[in-house]
């Protein structure tokens, strides 16, 4: 009996301190492959800053910031990049992060077919070793973007060996360099992560086990939080905020974020680009004038959101406001379907499978109504509304965007013709040329001119309606504590503890 209560008591010893540091965490959605190269979900980003860090990353100011590069310059025409890197750090599989290793990954991400960050580095001749632990950038023309990019899934570098011995099955088994190293995935039940010993900045790491649980539906996810089965989530419905902050053993962060929320429409995507919604801007404009995105936003987001137009929000210095949120005008847009030869307008449109998303969506459902459109709604897993949008297997599709720290990071790869993640598949050689100047130019004057230009195309032609845009909130127990609410929406937990 002794002997038995010695063992259950040190099995206890043993088992409380893993619990007490392990962190469960709420997601709205379930990830896509987690392959820095192949991913495109927000909610996968959130993973990757637990797992993959990246050669620079952004600061809650949104400044860039040293992570495995302490350092970097550009050359004076701007056509060269010279970075220096961190010594000492390692991949989770004891592989040193080297030159040769960001060599390998920014290859990869170039080369690999699979690979969705083509389009990010496109402006890259080659990427070369200078030295074991620097790195230069060769670029075809100068890109004042690529900093950003390498902020970001085009910057997060890989194990060469695991990337060599997987291929396009990295996401099976991630191997990288961050706090935090994978164990398991469950899709759409879990993705496990723990503490990797040999981290670079593991005197700031607290937490030993972080478990990400997909909970599409607010109030349930909200639940679990309340319960006790989670520790923190992500985007809690602005509904339940106030609730929140009532509740003891509770906070609530939130920022305003700099991404959108907006639809998008099948132009020649495939065959079921065939249709009137996808030929005729007219019926887009029709569509985008019926929307009262203010009312929405409001009704929706309890003011917590602002309407907008563009891939920047209104108090965003890239913003042109020689194009203002358009107000609602039924009788305009009714005038616009007839000119096209139409009294209603049938359309399918595909939304996520969470109840924010669902309610914003009816309610522009009973808008666009009024003027003359037929809309059916087609609730899906997230993941799986990327991949039907990447196949053009829809007509109209809502997909939100979490914004990036430089202005080419919400347009040029969703707009340029051969833009990485163009599931509209629109081109325009015009907006090409302007985009891809704007990317060219140190001059920020300069690039606000390109992007006022090219806003006024897209705003004409509308493959892509935006809706608004809205703040990141976050809820957690009061025993979590260290998080810094950041306006890209990211979960950083170095220096988050759980007491």
């Amino acid at each position: 009996m002794t002997k038995m209560t010695a063992a259950l008591l040190a099995g206890a010893l043993f088992a409380f301190p893993a619990l007490s540091a392990e962190l469960r965490i709420g997601l709205q959605d379930d990830a896509d492959v987690l392959d820095p190269a192949q991913s495109r979900t927000f909610v996968g980003r959130i993973v990757y800053t637990a797992m993959c860090d990246k050669l620079v990353d952004v600061s809650p100011d949104l400044k860039i910031v040293p992570q495995l590069a302490t350092e970097w310059k550009w050359s004076a025409d701007g056509k060269e990049l010279s970075m220096k890197l961190r010594d000492g750090v390692k991949f989770h599989d004891g592989t040193a992060m080297d030159a040769a290793a960001v060599v390998a990954t920014i290859e990869r991400n170039m080369t690999l077919p699979e690979s969705r960050r083509k389009s990010e580095l496109s402006s890259v001749a080659k990427v070369e070793a200078a030295g074991p632990l620097e790195v230069k950038f060769t670029l075809k023309a100068p890109d004042v973007t690529l900093l950003a990019q390498l902020s970001d899934r085009a910057g997060m570098i890989v194990s060469p060996k695991a990337a060599k011995e997987l291929g396009a099955n990295f996401g099976s088994k991630p191997v990288c360099a961050g706090p935090f190293k994978f164990v398991e995935r469950v899709q759409q039940d879990r993705i496990v992560l723990e503490k990797f010993a040999d981290y670079w900045d593991k005197d700031k790491v607290f937490v030993d086990k972080v478990t990400y649980l997909p909970i599409p539906d607010t109030t349930v996810r909200l639940a679990n939080l309340q319960s006790g089965d989670l520790d923190m989530i992500e985007r809690l419905a602005p509904t339940d905020v106030a609730a929140v902050k009532g509740a003891s053993g509770f906070k609530v962060d939130s920022v305003v974020n700099i991404g959108y929320m907006a639809l998008y429409a099948n132009i020649a995507n495939g065959p079921r680009a065939d249709n009137p919604f996808g030929k005729d801007k007219r019926l887009r404009q029709a569509f985008s004038l019926a929307i009262d995105r203010d009312a929405l936003n409001q009704i929706v987001y309890e003011g917590t959101a602002v309407g907008g137009n563009q891939p920047f929000p209104p108090n965003s210095p890239w913003y042109n406001k020689a194009l203002p949120v358009p107000a609602r005008d039924v009788e305009k847009a009714k005038a616009l379907i007839k000119e096209a030869g139409f009294e209603r307008v049938p359309i399918e449109m595909q939304i996520p499978n969470n109840p924010v998303a669902a309610q914003m969506m009816q309610i522009v459902q009973s808008m666009v109504a009024e003027a003359g459109f037929d809309v059916s709604l087609k609730s899906t897993e997230f993941a799986t509304l990327l991949d039907e949008q990447t196949r053009g297997n829809y007509q109209l599709s809502r997909s939100d965007w979490s914004g990036r720290v430089d202005p080419d990071g919400n347009i040029h790869q969703f707009i340029t013709c051969k833009g990485g993640i163009n599931d509209t598949k629109y081109c325009n050689a015009d907006v090409d040329k302007l985009l891809n100047e704007a990317r060219a130019s140190t001059e920020d004057a300069v690039r606000k001119q390109k992007y006022d230009a090219a806003a006024k195309i897209l705003n004409d032609e509308l493959p892509v309606i935006y809706l608004g845009h809205q703040s990141w909130i976050w809820a957690y127990k009061n025993s979590v504590t260290g998080f810094a609410a950041s306006p890209d929406g990211m979960i950083r937990l170095v220096g988050v503890k759980k007491s």
